[in-house]
């Protein structure tokens, strides 16, 4: 006997744009990790989820510029489709209450499309950091001209790259630095900065904002 074709999906009614955080012990969770959660929290707020056409459809959702494993964040967003129109108000409060501590759900708005966001603007905190240390790194970043490599493990084994292209602006705060870094390949992360100007101080990063190609980059 032949299989049957899978019933096919009817399309998302409306897309709305979730704007959430990973705060506190919430930043060693992996993307993987998130994702289980996140699709808890949509079930147990029955939100009216479209689904993918196939054999195994899944929820329509899609996860932008998700931050790397270890980081806090204030911008993470993704985006999910419904079978039905909702209130973005409403579906703010339903996920909101239904969101385990350290991944609170901070906007919610409806799009049409997926956005596009072209940099991030990064908070990194280096315990001990002198005010002599914080003003060699700035220097070094700002009026350097070398290239400032570092080398990351990736899955298909180590990688070298300069992190100086990604870098649109560099400010120094009571507690460490504030980066602006573009998404460019090879993506260049807030702790390869820090490993590249070879500090070897604790250090904590918080994503602040992401900007879209219609933000200025020095904003």
């Amino acid at each position: 006997m032949s299989r049957q074709p899978p019933v096919q999906q009817p399309p998302p009614v409306c897309k709305l744009l979730v704007k959430y955080g990973r705060i506190g012990r919430a930043r060693f969770a992996s993307h993987r990790d998130f994702a289980r959660i996140f699709e808890r929290a949509l079930r147990r707020a029955e939100i009216d989820m479209a689904y993918s056409s196939g054999f195994h459809p899944h929820p329509r959702l899609s996860y932008i510029n998700p931050a790397f494993t270890g980081s806090q964040s204030r911008a993470e967003f993704l985006v999910i489709g419904l079978r039905t129109t909702r209130e973005p108000e409403l579906v703010l409060a339903e996920l909101g209450a239904a969101m385990p501590e350290g991944f609170p759900i901070l906007e919610v708005i409806l799009v049409e499309k997926m956005p596009v966001f072209t940099a991030s603007w990064w908070e990194v905190d280096l315990e001990g950091a002198t005010p002599t240390i914080l003003e060699s790194a700035y220097r070094e970043l700002t009026s350097g001209t070398e290239p400032l490599l570092v080398t990351r493990e990736t899955k298909s084994g180590p990688r070298q790259f300069d992190v100086r292209p990604a870098l649109r602006s560099v400010e120094v705060t009571s507690t460490g630095l504030r980066l602006l870094l573009t998404h460019e390949p090879p993506l260049v992360r807030p702790d390869d900065v820090v490993t590249a100007l070879g500090l070897t101080l604790p250090a904590r990063f918080l994503r602040v904002a992401q900007l879209d190609p219609d933000t200025p980059i020095d904003k």
